[in-house]
């Protein structure tokens, strides 16, 4: 485990609506301002509903977020790209021929497959909300870090 905190996180997952947006609001709610952190997509695509539901369950607004892609980025130098699908984390290895960061692949798994009824869906975007935030606590640890 690193020491310290980086100056700036990139998640980065295939459409910026479901994970990367999850754990951009996750990394925001426990660090706040001591790391600059964005999220994107290989696509851009509207928040997904489930997400808002699920973020909001534990406190969480992700309303305000907006989808962007690689393209859209206003800073494109990162200390880390963390990238949560096999499509970004192509992108995101592009991105380290013209910029010195690392690159963390966490693949997670995409709940809008799951199908069923919506408490089955709901629960599946919980699990990745869930894994998102362990993960993301055990990364990026912060003593006094606010405990969802």
């Amino acid at each position: 485990m690193e020491q310290g905190l980086p100056g700036s996180v990139l998640f980065c997952c295939t459409y910026n609506s479901v994970r990367s947006p999850m754990a951009e609001a996750i990394l925001k709610y426990l660090h706040g301002t001591r790391v600059f952190v964005d999220s994107v997509g290989v696509r851009a695509q509207d928040v997904d509903g489930f997400v808002i539901a699920v973020m909001d369950e534990i406190g969480i607004d992700i309303t305000k977020h907006r989808s962007k892609t690689f393209d859209d980025l206003e800073d494109d130098s990162f200390d880390v790209i963390i990238s949560l699908s096999p499509e970004a984390q192509h992108k995101a290895v592009d991105m380290t021929r013209t910029m010195a960061c690392e690159v963390e692949f966490w693949n997670t798994m995409d709940p809008t497959i799951v199908e069923g009824s919506r408490e089955d869906r709901l629960e599946a975007y919980r699990m990745v909300r869930d894994g998102l935030m362990k993960r993301i606590r055990e990364r990026f640890p912060l003593q006094g870090a606010p405990q969802i």
